[in-house]
Parts: structure tokens; sequence; C-alpha cells
């Protein structure tokens, strides 16, 4: 057993002091895995370097994981003081593959290699002590501050896997072997593919919130599917197999691939597999840190789209329909097999939480009742595009973990691999990936009746977003004008120069649009991924689809196109981004106006972002607020209250007042007035508020 394989804690039990310590032990094996992982990297300078360009480069990762347990902790308002204000910024967001997550270099100045490490002790030591103090009860749920520590532990061990991924993309000559990463010193010839027959049956899939092990939101809730009987390949592809594919030019025919893998083909120009290494007399095989002799038996490591060409390609040469498996279908292989979950499970088993190797291993060496790999070695593409449960939501501390992803393009990966840990190797885990995505992922293929529907309008499914997709693109209530619009109006007439702007807050990205109208430039910036999301779907896919409650679980369908509003001259002015307005990254400077919406009453710490957003703004620069100053203990600790209270001498505090004392030094306050909003609830329910908008020039 290797000393990096440790299962992590159960949620329940009967001794908080032994929770306490047990929650320690993997909190210490995780970091201590995370920051052992890096060994692989040659030297400093490498961690500036970049594996593939829509990655960041390795300095960032190495920052991020600790970053993450601080700004969690902080947004759920378990601590009040940051570690690294600068670091718990820049090092913060890291949604690879999404339009908003910034990868250009040259927007950041990286922090030296040593100051990180130094960084990742305090945290460390900050983190540890949290462990053993915050107040805790058994079992722990989801509203425990230690289900935040969980979740950044868990998070770690996710970036444990994608780091390894990364530092095999890296050149060789930046990478060295580690001696305690144990590579599988055996392989043989190609071992002979064939079908296993699988009884259908209905499939209840997801699990309850009392269940003992942490889950992310997307695995709890419920859904119900009828299989029909299938048969699914008793290995997985091996290289070997993979060969044929690839000597039969499987890359060069493009009847093979759909419109997505012919743009990853013109774009990569891959003509084999991302791992191997071709030469004169044939392939080679990239290990973690060096080239061996191909192993024709190990799995062959593919993204979605290489593992669906390769099962187009066999169906024409078989004369049969193969496909990549789905969820539900994973799920019977999964009984099949009398796999149980962790704990039971026992991690020798299988290739999996590092206790065999730092590799993979032949598909034949790990059966589970005539099917091989079910659990290990590497990830499965599935043919579903993962999506939420009935009775999904999303966690307050993470509320971007899986959204972002519920756009029929992120596919599911099955099983886990020999790199995967924690959460990833429990059976209720899922994972979904955009399928140009490289990961420690291959493929097994089956013959099914089952297709995956899909729809040709996604519609925003969450309840929290559906509504500000209401408010921002629905109709119009009595006789008061759309608010995201009429505020955009407002700061373009009182911009004198209107190069740049920042819209922040800027939610599901209207206002963002409209400003875009006056301003050559325009930054959208939300807290919430969840929000941008909308904005850069209008940008990308030139629509926003939504439903609005009518009634009870009645809704209306509605769909908005980039024409109807008429911004579809606007989209390259626009970009949205994911940002913290109390602890903005550098990069977000210079600009001409900067609009808060309904803001400074729902941040944590409002006057740290009000005194930080005064360099931001040029000279002669316009600041526009608006707020209907509806102060909860809920968003902003009453500390840190800007007005709604009184003073211990009984003086009534008011936010505009407030709002004077911080800005009077470089602003002047040159505009008020009352605005209006309108937001839907129901057809028979509506929030009507009143927001008082002040606009200051920077003298």
């Amino acid at each position: 057993m290797s000393k990096f394989s440790l299962y992590p804690p159960t949620l329940d039990g009967n001794d908080i002091e032994a929770k306490r310590k047990e929650i320690r032990e993997y909190f210490y094996n995780t970091y201590n895995i995370f920051e052992k992982i890096f060994e692989v990297l040659k030297e400093d300078e490498v961690f500036y370097k970049k594996s593939e360009p829509t990655r960041h480069p390795m300095i960032f990762y190495f920052g991020h994981t600790a970053t993450f347990f601080i700004n969690k902790l902080i947004n759920m308002k378990i601590i009040k003081d940051r570690i690294n204000p600068e670091f718990e910024s820049i090092f913060a967001v890291g949604v690879d593959e999404m339009s908003w997550d910034d990868v250009n270099s040259s927007n950041y100045k990286w922090p030296r290699v040593e100051e990180v490490r130094e960084y990742r002790a305090k945290v460390r030591e900050f983190v540890d002590e949290l462990i053993m103090t915050l107040p805790l009860t058994l079992p722990i749920t989801q509203e425990s501050a230690m289900w935040v520590v969980l979740m950044g532990i868990e998070h770690e061990r996710i970036h444990i896997e994608t780091s390894l991924v990364l530092h095999r993309q890296m050149p060789l000559e930046f990478v060295k072997e580690v001696k305690e990463f144990n590579i599988c010193p055996h392989s043989s010839s190609t071992p002979k593919n064939e079908m296993v027959s699988l009884g259908g049956a209905s499939v209840v899939l997801g699990k309850e919130v009392s269940h003992n092990l942490y889950g992310w939101d997307n695995e709890y809730g419920e859904y119900k599917e009828s299989v029909s009987d299938f048969q699914a390949s008793k290995y997985l592809v091996s290289n070997g197999e993979f060969m044929e594919f690839v000597e039969e030019g499987g890359y060069e025919n493009e009847e093979f691939w759909d419109d997505e893998g012919r743009k990853f083909l013109a774009i990569s120009g891959a003509k084999y597999p991302s791992f191997w290494v071709k030469e004169k007399d044939g392939f080679k095989y990239r290990a973690l840190a060096k080239v061996i002799d191909m192993p024709l038996d190990w799995p062959s490591d593919v993204n979605a789209l290489e593992a669906e060409a390769f099962c187009r390609y066999k169906s024409k040469k078989d004369g049969v329909l193969y496909s990549l498996p789905s969820e539900a279908e994973y799920r019977i292989m999964y009984e099949y097999a009398g796999l149980k979950d962790i704990p039971e499970f026992h991690q020798s088993r299988a290739n999996l939480n590092f206790y065999h190797y730092f590799s993979s291993c032949p598909v034949n060496e790990f059966g589970f009742n005539g099917i091989y790999d079910v659990v290990g070695n590497v990830w499965q593409w599935s043919r579903t595009p993962i999506f939420g449960f009935k009775g999904f939501a999303v966690h307050p501390a993470y509320d971007d973990f899986s959204t972002p992803t519920f756009d029929d393009k992120h596919a599911l990966i099955l099983g886990s691999s020999w790199a995967s840990s924690g959460n990833l190797i429990m059976k209720h885990s899922r994972y979904a990936f955009r399928k140009h995505f490289f990961q420690n992922a291959g493929f097994r293929y089956v013959i099914s009746d089952s297709s995956v529907k899909k729809e040709s309008d996604v519609y925003e499914s969450d309840e929290q977003v559906l509504q500000y997709c209401e408010f921002q693109y629905g109709d119009e209530y009595f006789g008061v004008k759309n608010f995201a619009p009429e505020c955009a109006k407002i700061a373009s007439k009182f911009a004198k120069n209107q190069k740049k702007a920042l819209d922040l807050g800027c939610a599901t990205g209207r206002a963002t649009f409209e400003l875009a109208q006056s301003f050559d430039e325009v930054e959208g910036v939300d807290f919430s991924a969840r929000f941008i999301g909308v904005g850069v779907k209008l940008k990308s896919e030139g629509y926003v689809a939504f439903s609005s409650k009518t009634e009870g679980d009645l809704v209306q369908k509605k769909k908005v196109t980039i024409e109807e509003l008429g911004y579809e001259n606007l989209k390259e002015r626009v970009s949205f981004w994911q940002g913290d307005a109390c602890n903005l990254k550098p990069n977000f400077n210079s600009y001409d106006l900067v609009m808060a919406t309904n803001l400074i009453d729902r941040i944590y710490n409002p006057r740290l972002f009000l005194e930080d957003i005064k360099n931001r703004i040029n000279s002669g620069g316009i600041l526009m607020l608006t707020s209907p100053y509806s102060w909860q203990e809920n968003s902003t600790k009453k500390e840190f209250w800007l007005g709604g209270y009184k003073d211990e001498s009984g003086k009534e505090i008011r936010t505009l007042d407030t709002l004077k004392e911080i800005l009077s030094e470089k602003f002047e306050l040159i505009h008020l007035q009352d605005l209006p909003f309108v937001i839907k609830e129901t057809d028979r329910k509506f929030q009507h508020s009143v927001a008082e908008v002040s606009v200051w020039r920077k003298i």
C-alpha cells in the first residue's frame, strides 16, 4: 500500500475529538500529496510555464488550492480576516475552459514560488487550527462550518489529479521522475476485447443529504431511468485496440468525426492520441515524467471526441452500432460487478487512490465478475451530458461547482482513475468535462438501444438565475422600465470619457451589453459564475432561454435572442469575468466608469470595496452606485453595514452619509435620484423596490 493512499473521513460517528483527528490526518495527507506532485517540475522556473495554451501556468494551481480554503471561509463568514489578499485574488478563479477564465499571463505579476510555499504553510497552519477548534457536532451536515473545510480538502483532491495531467502534458525537459511515484512495471500484448451481456433494469441515481460521505451538489437529488438490456466491452479500449483505428487512418477520415470533433482536429492537428510519442519505428508512450515502450495492454488515454470517433469507426467495421455508455448503464455495470462504496471497498482491488501505481496498468489486471476496470485505471467517457437531478440545489459556498457545466457540452466521466482519491472514488461522484478535454480518461464501448435526448435550446433551471433572467430580459410590469437599461443610460450620460467601463455585480449581463452601446470596452464582473454564464451564452450562442414562474410549479418558457435585443454588433466589446468585488484582481483597472448596481448591501465588506475601487477609476471617471439599502446580516455582518442602524450615541446612521464620508476625499457627488425596479416572483407576486442612484466623479 502506498503511503499516499488514505480514505476520506465519514461524516458520522460518536466521538467528536476522534473525528477532528481523522479530518486533520486527511487534510495533512491531501496537502502533502498535492505539494509532493509538484516535485515533478524540474525547477522553480517551470512553475511559470503552461502545459498547454488554454490553461494557467503551474504557479496558479500551486497557489489556487490554498486560497480556495480562505476564500470559501470568508465567503461563508466563518472567518473575517484574510491571510494574503493579493494571493487570494490572483489565485482565486480557475474555472478551466470557461469563457470567463482569464489565462492571459500578462494580466498578472506572479509571485515567487518560495512566497507561495510560505503562503501555503500559513494556510496549512491556519486550517489545522480551525479543524481542531471549529464548533462541531456529528453528523457533519452541509450547514456545518466543517463542511466548508472538507470542501477545501476535496477541492484539492481534484487538483491533485488534474495537476498530474498537466505535469504529464509538460514537455519532458521540464519534468523529472520522483522516486515514490512508481510507474507500473509490466505490460504485454493486446488482450482481445469481447462483449459482456447485461440485463436491463430500473435505475435510480442520486443520494440523500443524510449520506455519510461528503458530496458535491450535483450528486444529491433523484433521477430514475428504465434501461434496456445492453452489452458492454469486457475491457477498456487498450492502446493496442486503439492502434488499429490510428493505423487505418481514423484521424484522417472525417466521416468518423462530428462537427465538434472536426473542429478539434483542425485546431490540434492530432493524428494520434496526445500521450503517444511518434518515432521512426512506431509509437512510444508518455507516462508521468518519462517516455516508455508502448504498453499495448494499458488503456488508451483519449478525449471524448476521439472515443466517439473510434466507436463510429468500429461500428462501420463490425456492422454493429457501438457507443459510449450512459450514466445509467454504467450504474448497471457497477451493480453487476458487485462493487461496494468506500470505505467498504478495499482499494487493493483496483488501480486507484495511488494504491498500486502512479500510472495506468494492463486492462486485464483488475476484474469484477467478468468485466474489468469498472472502477480505476482510467476514467471512462460517457455519452451523458451532466445535468442536475430532481431536487438539485447549489451549496452557497461554491455555487458554481456544477451549474456552468449544465450546458449539454460537458460529458460525464465514470469510474475514477489511478490518480483519483477522496470523493473522486466514491460511488455517487459525478464529474464532467468538455469533450476535447484531456484527463486520465479512456473508454469502453457498449451496444445499446438507448439514446441521449438533447435539447436544441438549453433552458436555465436554477431558480435564482431564472428570477434574474426575468428581471433583466423579461417583460416590464406596472409601467416600471427595465432596471438594467435604465441604469446604463444614467451612467452613460454622466461619463465624459467612454473608452472602458466595468459593470460590477453584472448578474446575467444585460447592463453590460447596454453599456457597450456607449463604451468601447465593457467588462462584466460578478461573484457568481451561475449568473455570468447567461451573459456568456448570449454572447457566444446568441440567446437566453429561461422559464418564468406563473403559479405553483407552472412556468412560461421564454427565449430572447441577441438580435431582438439589438446587441448583435456589440459582442466584441463585452467580456464576462468571475470576481470578488471586495478583492478584485489587479488587472481590473483604468476605468472611465464603474457601475455597481444593487451591490453594496449584498457584499461582505462594502467599505473595503469602496476604498479599493477608488484606485481603479481614471481621473474624471465616474462611479455609479445603486442600492435600496436593504441591509441584511445574511449578506453583510452588521459590523460592516454602512447604514441602517443607530450608533452608540443613538444617532441614526444613513448609508448615503457614510458613502460621502468614504468617497468625498477623491470624489464629488454630482447626481442623486430614485430609480424603481420590479422583480417578478409569479404572475401575481412581485417585489417593487426603489434604489437610490448616486453618481460620483473622481476629482
